[in-house]
């Protein structure tokens, strides 16, 4: 009997073949694209658990039991079930601070200080310094960013474009904070120590940063130059920059809440607690407690009732509601009305099942992925093409992108590049921060650009934007994008890879060059 027992532990494990793990990846690519840009769905869940099943039926194929699989799905899911949570308590705080009030007196502040101007620009810096201040973008994106969307209707700028704004600053903070999961798990991962992994990113991280920032500040005085951008920049048919539009949208807010600076305290005390180093549940869960008492003291009508019906149902706008004002143009009010409905609704776990449900099933598939080493196949064909550190840094981050579409979590992304890579950058003699810094440049910031990884599964739910597509803030989240793209060019150039010393080889190769012509001299 034992011997049995020793034979079926000894048994090996299923290997894949290169074509196989191909064949599913193309088949996944395919049917994922024939869904959104063909079929034009609405929602990507059942086009994703068809990819899964596909990675299913080739693991039959390999030589995997239904009993493996099934294991490593669960395993898959249970890696996100932080995030799940996060979301379930993300709910409960949307809707409790519209109900409180407080997301409304956020809106209306904001309205009365931002100008259209400088309002693109001032979103990235502030959802920057948040997102440092917690090292969470999807705080950031929660507190600052709901409030940020609202304001971008009633000075009529695009609200996919002021999202792309908020995901580029919050993600920034989250990538640079020290305070932030992934900051400490690229280094983990890398072997180096996180304050030298935030050292070494500061110089390719902040070029892209300044770049970003530079594209936003001047978004408003291209749209003045160019006049097929006005009506990409500007929205509804009052025209830019339009304060009339603002002050009647703080004018509705007004009708529907009582507005105290005081109702600004819940998003600080989030700020604050995270800042400390609460974790993330606790300090979001302060957030809807301390929501929930300013809306008890200050809102007409919220009860205990209303409260609970919130953290579920969200907040719901008084049905039929016309904001009518003899001082405004029908044009304006018409803005105005089509806008308050969509700003001032929202939140509640029930709001969220969509994504939790997307997230499930991504990591249903990823699991398996994973598991079988359909995904490990690939990379291994990858690794034969890198030739030099630069070509090492652009595969790197390549797999990390890969894997959050197809392990879609940017956590997992990091360990798999990390796991993957750390012997080769070993064996190059390259310095641990330059592979932190790709997993970073890769991993952390495109999460948010794939609409069933957690990330923007999350943000595009939040923020109520898609993320492609027509209204979707893919385009514009301009740091996302950039971030790995410029790393890659900085690493061909030298500097964004160093050797095992810490010295870039750009510098290396300049003192080199000095010395071989102090030997000639």
């Amino acid at each position: 009997m034992d011997e049995k027992k020793d034979l079926k532990n000894t048994e090996r494990k299923p290997e894949p073949k290169f074509w196989q793990a191909l064949v599913v990846l193309i088949l996944t690519v395919a049917i994922i694209a024939y869904s959104l840009l063909i079929a034009q769905v609405e929602n990507v869940h059942a086009a994703l658990f068809l990819s899964a099943c596909v990675a299913v039926l080739m693991s039959f194929a390999i030589g995997f039991k239904w009993s493996d699989l099934e294991k490593m799905m669960i395993e898959g899911i249970r890696k996100s079930l932080q995030s799940i949570m996060i979301l379930l308590v993300i709910g409960m705080l949307i809707g409790v601070w519209m109900l409180s009030g407080v997301v409304p007196s956020m809106i209306y502040y904001g309205l009365k200080i931002m100008r259209p101007s400088f309002f693109l620009a001032a979103v990235m810096v502030i959802c920057s310094i948040s997102s440092i201040a917690t090292g969470s973008s999807w705080g950031t994106a929660a507190s600052m960013g709901i409030a940020f969307m609202g304001i971008s209707h009633g000075l009529g700028i695009n609200p996919a474009i002021t999202a792309g704004a908020v995901i580029s600053g919050a993600y920034f903070g989250d990538k640079m904070s020290p305070l932030s999961d992934t900051t400490n798990l690229a280094p983990a991962m890398a072997g180096t120590d996180v304050m030298t992994h935030v050292k070494f990113m500061l110089l390719p991280t902040g070029l892209t940063y300044l770049i970003t920032l530079a594209i936003f500040a001047l978004m408003p005085l291209i749209a003045n130059l160019i006049p097929g951008f006005h009506s990409v920049l500007y929205t509804g048919s009052t025209g830019a920059g339009d304060m009339s539009v603002a002050q009647a949208l703080g004018e509705a807010v007004k009708e529907n809440f009582n507005i105290s600076p005081v109702l600004l305290l819940p998003p600080f005390i989030v700020i604050i607690a995270i800042a400390l180093k609460v974790p993330a549940i606790p300090g979001i869960t302060l957030g809807v407690f301390t929501g929930a008492i300013m809306g008890l003291i200050f809102q007409d009508g919220c009860s205990f009732r209303s409260v609970i019906d919130a953290c579920y149902g969200g907040y719901t706008l008084q049905e039929g509601y016309q904001f009518v004002a003899s001082n405004y143009s029908p044009d304006v009010l018409e803005t105005v009305n089509s806008a308050i409905q969509n700003l001032l609704d929202g939140g509640g776990i029930g709001a969220m099942g969509s994504t939790i449900a997307l997230i499930i099933i991504a990591m249903m598939y990823g699991g398996v992925m994973e598991g079988t080493g359909m995904l490990a196949k690939f990379v291994e064909k990858i690794k034969k093409v890198v030739k030099s550190p630069a070509s090492l840094v652009t595969v790197t981050e390549g797999t990390c992108v890969f894997s959050n579409v197809a392990m879609p979590d940017q956590y997992v992304s990091i360990i798999i590049g990390g796991r993957m890579y750390a012997e080769d950058f070993e064996k190059m003699e390259l310095y641990p921060a330059t592979l932190s810094n790709a997993l970073e440049s890769s991993a952390t910031v495109t999460s948010a650009l794939v609409p069933w990884n957690t990330c923007g599964a999350y943000m595009q739910t939040t923020l109520k934007t898609p993320i492609w597509g027509a209204g979707g803030f893919g385009p514009w989240a301009i740091f996302n994008w950039l971030m790995p793209l410029l790393n890659i060019v900085l690493a061909y150039l030298g500097v964004s890879v160093a050797d095992k010393n810490g010295m870039r080889l750009r510098k290396k190769k300049k003192l080199a060059k000095k010395e071989q012509k102090a030997q000639k001299a």
